[in-house]
């Protein structure tokens, strides 16, 4: 908003600041000042006013106010003293009927006879002219001067061309004004010759017949002050600011009048505004005023009071301000002070100032004119509490960094199944919780397992993978694309007691059952749990129709004697039902029970600063024979110089004997103390070999 510094300079007997200092000390202690520029009608500083300070700010005695504050600077206050004639009454002239007292807290009128249209002072010309204003004719632009000065819009009507009822007429009353809503299908045709449509949600100010002003907003053509004006009615109201910015944008309609109605302006500034606009037009225009001031007022506001605690004040801004001071800030800024308690001051504040209610707002003010750069940065003093540990998250996070660090992708799946997915893998309706209304007949059960999503993302990933990753073979023709290795961690649902429980699936499509057991013993062995085996799956005659798993390829996961999840190659039968080429490996694990067993504890072995050596060996066995067998076998007859043994190959090709297989393994020799010599190996090996022969259904292939 702009605002004139020789009229800011007017409300000070002392000089005031260089218009460049002084937009610096608004800056620092109440508004920015956007811009300072010189004009033909002097320097203006554009004000960045903040909303809550536009009552008492949008204008220039509000901002003399501010600078009287901040500089200590003494205030002239505007004159407006005036002569009334006693033998004239306002009220012989006109009546004021409010219908809404909610929209028009208060309506102030004053009558002023005799006057003589013309142009206004020079000196008021410049000061409207400089604040973006045309000049028209000395009543209206005193109307607007004043408007510019206190904040409070004014109207002046011509008294001649105001519409008196007949009541009025026989009391000897001339005119009457209403304040209303406007009536259905009204119309008005405003100042600027703009023809408006009204309706019952738009205040209006109206004479005996017809709607004369746009109440807050614009006044009417018909009683426009003209040359031939001889008696005025000066208007200086109250309007409810929902109201007046509802008829504003019903109307498309924003004036300088509206803006400051929108933001809400003190009641009790209608009469000093209409004094003072009536002293300026007494002197200007020479008219008589006549006598009293028609004021309907039914809800006086009166000032507010609030309790400022000075050590509140003092924690809030974190420096120790005077209690002097205190006040000192407070009357500068025209508040009334009175000590309550050598550590509290009840204050007054003024009813112009909308803003402050409560002791946080009082603190602001005596914050920012004392100055915030004058008070020292410190550190904020807090306690920081560290958040309590959830081990659900942590476990959870734990296990879904090391499967993707073994390469596979983490998936999100629907937590539903359709009754189709339920008959392909052996579902009962018992077994199943059932959705009353489910969105879909795909989404018709909860889910009782993640596996069966899982393959259904193995299928569609197989499908499209061709087109979506083209993989080629060594020869450069075309290869089916089988990379999908994907896992979830969610809950599955099931009826009973049992109710929700978390658990964590995989899926590889292809061959993979002994990498999906390399992934869960690095996975199990990431987690601390340690004595994992698999043992043989024996499903029930029932099972065995219905299962899963491939009989031969599969696996119960065990930990301790403690069953904690399945792995193994998924029968040709659901791969069938599900439209799945090829193979595919998944595994099953209790994650609820995973995260009881579960350990950040880890034992340091130092590494041997001795070489180690390799050596192979093979054995020839029959096909049902379990690898942990052998390896069992082999670590007890090599003994503590045995490191490590690694199957790196099982072969059941068509040239070996019926029913055999081929389990190729790395022996790993390595000693703490000394380096091994190749003869104490040789020695070792031979003893393994002969221990492992001692089964005549094994032969170690030399």
């Amino acid at each position: 908003m702009i605002f004139s510094y020789p009229w800011l300079q007017s409300f000070f007997n002392k000089k005031l600041s260089a218009s460049q200092r002084l937009a610096e000390l608004l800056t620092i202690h109440f508004a920015e000042v956007e811009k300072v520029k010189k004009g033909k009608w002097g320097e203006v500083l554009d004000i960045d006013v903040r909303p809550n300070r536009a009552p008492d700010c949008f204008s220039h005695l509000g901002i003399a106010r501010e600078i009287s504050a901040i500089t200590g600077l003494s205030l002239r206050e505007p004159f407006s003293e005036f002569g009334e004639e006693k033998k004239i009454k306002a009220k012989d002239f006109i009546s004021v009927e409010v219908k809404n007292k909610r929209a028009c807290p208060r309506y102030s009128a004053r009558v002023v006879i005799g006057v003589k249209i013309g142009p206004s002072p020079g000196w008021v010309q410049d000061r409207l002219r400089a604040c973006g204003l045309r000049p028209i004719n000395n009543v209206v632009d005193i109307a607007n001067y004043v408007m510019l000065e206190t904040g409070q819009p004014l109207h002046a009507f011509d008294l001649d061309k105001l519409e008196a009822d007949r009541r009025g007429y026989q009391r000897g009353l001339t005119r009457k004004i209403i304040v209303r809503f406007a009536k259905k299908n009204e119309k008005i045709i405003t100042l600027d010759g703009e023809k408006y449509d009204l309706n019952e949600k738009v205040l209006v100010i109206a004479d005996a017949k017809k709607p004369i002003a746009i109440a807050g907003i614009k006044g009417g053509k018909p009683p426009e002050i003209s040359k031939s004006t001889n008696s005025i009615v000066l208007e200086s109201a109250n309007f409810d600011s929902r109201i007046i910015r509802g008829s504003s944008k019903e109307l498309k309609l924003k004036t300088d009048a509206s803006v400051r109605f929108e933001h809400g302006i003190d009641p009790n500034l209608t009469e000093t505004a209409i004094n003072r606009a009536v002293y300026l037009i007494q002197e200007v225009t020479y008219g008589k005023v006549a006598r009293g001031l028609v004021d309907v007022y039914p809800k006086k506001v009166l000032p507010k009071k609030v309790n400022l605690d000075l050590e509140y004040l003092n924690s809030l801004l974190g420096i120790k301000i005077p209690k002097s001071e205190v006040k000192k800030i407070l009357v500068s800024l025209e508040m009334r002070c009175c000590e309550k308690s050598p550590s509290s001051i009840e204050v007054e504040v003024p009813t112009g100032r909308l803003d402050v209610s409560i002791p946080a707002d009082l603190v602001e003010e005596v914050g920012r004119i004392y100055g915030y750069h004058k008070i020292p940065a410190v550190f904020p003093r807090a306690t920081l509490i560290p958040p309590e540990r959830n081990l659900n998250l942590y476990w959870e996070k734990m296990a879904k960094d090391i499967l993707k660090e073994l390469g596979l992708t983490e998936t999100y799946n629907y937590s539903f199944f359709s009754e189709r997915e339920a008959d392909i893998f052996g579902y009962s309706k018992r077994e199943l919780i059932e959705m009353e209304n489910p969105i879909s007949r795909e989404q018709k059960y909860l889910r009782a397992s993640l596996i069966p999503n899982l393959l259904k993302n193995i299928e569609k990933n197989l499908r499209y993978g061709d087109q979506i990753y083209p993989v080629k073979s060594a020869k450069g023709g075309a290869q089916q694309f089988n990379g999908v290795k994907i896992f979830e961690l969610g809950k599955i649902f099931r009826p009973g007691k049992s109710g929700e429980a978390r658990m964590l699936a995989g899926a590889l499509a292809g061959d993979e059952f002994y990498q999906a057991k390399g992934i869960i013993d690095s996975l199990l062995q990431g987690m601390g749990i340690s004595s994992i085996w698999y043992d043989d799956y024996h499903p029930t005659p029932e099972e065995s129709k219905m299962s899963v798993w491939y009989p031969k390829k599969c696996a119960e996961i065990k930990t301790d004697h403690q069953e904690i999840g399945f792995m193994g190659e998924i029968s040709s039968r659901v791969l069938s039902g599900l439209e799945i080429a090829g193979k595919a490996v998944a595994f099953n694990l209790d994650f609820e029970k995973l995260q009881k067993l579960a350990s950040e504890e880890t034992i340091y072995r130092h590494i041997s600063k001795y070489p180690s050596t390799v050596r192979d060996l093979a054995v020839l066995a029959p096909r049902e024979t379990r690898v942990v067998e052998v390896l069992n076998k082999m670590n007890a007859a090599g003994g503590s110089l045995v490191k490590d043994i690694d199957l790196f190959d099982i072969y059941e090709g068509e040239e070996l004997p019926d029913g055999k297989k081929n389990l190729a393994f790395h022996i790993i020799y390595q000693s703490d103390q000394r380096t091994l010599r190749s003869e104490e190996v040789d020695e070792i090996q031979k003893r393994i070999i002969k221990v492992l022969e001692t089964n005549p259904e094994w032969q170690v292939r030399r």
